[in-house]
């Protein structure tokens, strides 16, 4: 059975910095393509960032110098970690995992099968 669990997230101010983590169970996660995605409000799954096998990062423009992705392959483990937060990082967060995917999908909600079941990002003013 395949499971993300996800955890941290929270209320911070802006300029500050928070970590989610997304614990994976049913498959080691250096052998899949892993995502991070929100959704604000009323809007479409955003894609965040991505991570290929190879390593590889994709990055929105939007969070591009201020968000990283990290492994832990030992612990099974995908991590966000938002720096310098703004009021409009604020949504809902979700990590994703899916079998190889192509740059071009990398980012697209579409692509992953696979989702924790989510984190409150909420950046105040």
């Amino acid at each position: 059975q395949v499971l993300l669990v996800q955890s941290g997230g929270g209320s911070v101010q802006a300029g500050g910095s928070l970590r989610l983590s997304c614990v994976v169970s049913g498959f080691p996660i250096s052998s899949r393509s892993l995502g991070w995605f929100r959704q604000a409000p009323g809007k479409g799954r955003e894609g965040v960032l991505a991570i290929a096998i190879d390593g590889g990062t994709t990055y929105a423009d939007s969070v591009r110098g201020r968000f990283a992705v990290s492994t832990d392959n030992a612990e099974n483990t995908l991590y966000l970690q938002m720096n310098s937060l703004k009021p409009e990082d604020t949504a809902m967060y979700y990590c994703a995992a899916e079998r190889k995917l192509t740059d071009a999908s990398r980012l697209l909600a579409s692509s992953y099968r696979y989702w924790g079941q989510g984190a409150q990002v909420t950046v105040s003013s």
